[in-house]
């Protein structure tokens, strides 16, 4: 179904690239979100993580999802969040860190790579960003 079919006006191109990194790092962060609680080991957080989460999927969507479908994604992105927590609780006792610094670094490097793959960052920026997302890394 083309973009006109689904009530968006055509777009060009860059617009459109642009439009996917922006959806793609949302539910990165979501995903990233979800992590993060589970490694904080707070229900609420946790819970709270799992709604946006859903409210992130839902806003990607063009057409309403089947109960299953939307079964099958929250359990994909709780499953993300799982992978990313252990992943980055490995990481972080092999570093001698704390899994939140970690998990940081991820959510920082995810948004530096959107702004670099939107152009959001002027050719002076670059270095700033650089800087910037490994100072995060660091902490």
């Amino acid at each position: 179904m083309s973009d006109q079919e689904q009530g968006q006006p055509d777009e060009p191109e860059q617009e459109r690239l642009q439009r996917v990194q922006e959806e793609a790092a949302r539910l990165g962060l979501a995903v990233i979100a979800e992590a993060t609680a589970m490694s904080s080991g707070d229900l609420a957080m946790v819970e709270a993580s799992e709604a946006n989460l859903k409210d992130t999927v839902d806003t990607l969507v063009d057409e309403p999802l089947t109960e299953r479908q939307e079964e099958v994604f929250e359990t994909l992105g709780a499953m993300g969040g799982s992978i990313t927590a252990g992943l980055g609780s490995a990481l972080a006792h092999a570093q001698g860190r704390e899994p939140e610094a970690v998990l940081s670094g991820a959510a920082a490097s995810i948004v530096w790579q959107q702004r670099l793959a939107t152009g959001e960052l002027a050719d002076g920026t670059l270095a700033d960003a650089e800087r910037d997302r490994r100072e995060d890394d660091d902490r």
